[in-house]
């Protein structure tokens, strides 16, 4: 690939105008070179660097604006570095970039959860690129030049569709998911003193009022349904991974099981770190959240929302007897 395709309208610095700072953890030294080169290419002054393990022989270095660790397996101590780190960069409002392994990325996700980090699986160069102009434009809001089409329109859809998903989520609601706006009718107590003492009652009827969720084998027949066209077709040509998430996730509502990141990386048909960006946004969107498990700590789940649920269980009662044959 060569020096990254990429640049900055001017050097990344910060608002008192010094250059930002990354600091740089990683085992493979390829991987290090090759990270120090975009970064410094992207204007970041490095300021801390080495092994995980030199990071874990002191915990009490300073670290940069950006911190950037690759850690394809880590080990226990590698997992309880992280965690640190994560809550570190939590803290002080650094960002928070990880790269890691399909293999690693249930342990990997269950021990980030304080710094909304970016978590990058079995990245390419691109990838890496894409992630430091992520940062770049959260920290300094500096304008990208040079970056190519592709890439910022990928980054443009992914914003612009995650929004689009949560607005007609929001209208599959209905009223009686919104009943504080204003209307002719209204599904609310006349007596607000009522309803202050008895808020378990209006929420009952609320409920009560919403469609159930599809019968869980429905909607695995329309998720097998749509990965059949990838045997005829270039799967490129019907990506749509926010929708085969939801799919997967109202099944696994119904069937009440838990859905692990990696597994909704698969069920969205696209390489895990853009599935990734695709989970942070939901999540931000408001449609998922991130449970994490009573029994271990050091692992998190992904789920509905209500408000993500309602609207898939409404958006499925419209359909009635026509949702079987959706491809």
């Amino acid at each position: 690939m060569g020096q990254a395709n990429f640049a900055y309208s001017s050097a990344a610095h910060d608002a008192a105008g010094s250059p930002l700072t990354l600091s740089l953890f990683a085992d493979r030294s390829h991987i290090a070179a090759i990270v120090r080169e975009d970064a410094e290419a992207a204007g970041l002054r490095i300021a801390a660097g080495g092994t995980l393990s030199e990071l874990l022989d002191d915990e009490a270095r300073a670290l940069g604006d950006v911190i950037l660790v690759d850690c394809p397996q880590p080990d226990a101590a590698g997992l309880a570095a992280l965690a640190r780190i994560d809550m570190r960069a939590a803290n002080t409002g650094a960002q928070l970039i990880v790269s890691t392994s399909v293999a690693a990325l249930d342990d990997v996700f269950g021990c980030l959860d304080q710094s909304s980090p970016q978590i990058l699986v079995d990245p390419s160069r691109a990838d890496r690129v894409i992630a430091l102009g992520r940062v770049l434009g959260q920290v300094s809001a500096l304008r990208l030049r040079e970056l190519s089409e592709e890439d910022r329109l990928v980054l443009l859809r992914l914003t612009e569709q995650v929004g689009q998903i949560a607005q007609r989520l929001d209208r599959l609601e209905g009223p009686l998911a919104a009943p504080e706006r204003d209307g002719a009718f209204r599904f609310e107590s006349p007596r607000p003193a009522f309803a202050a003492a008895e808020p378990e009652i209006e929420d009952r009827l609320l409920r009560a009022a919403r469609p159930a969720l599809p019968d869980p084998r429905l909607v695995r027949r329309i998720i097998r349904q749509r990965q059949l066209r990838a045997r005829f077709f270039d799967g490129d040509l019907f990506g749509d991974p926010a929708w085969d998430m939801l799919l997967d996730l109202t099944a696994a509502r119904v069937e009440h099981t838990r859905v692990s990141v990696t597994s909704l990386c698969i069920a969205s048909g696209v390489p895990p770190t853009t599935a990734l960006r695709w989970i942070g946004q939901m999540i931000d969107a408001g449609l998922f959240a991130r449970v994490e498990d009573d029994s271990d700590r050091r692992r998190a789940f992904i789920t509905l929302t209500d408000k993500a649920a309602d609207a898939m269980a409404r958006y499925f009662a419209d359909l009635g007897a026509n949702a079987a044959r959706i491809v």
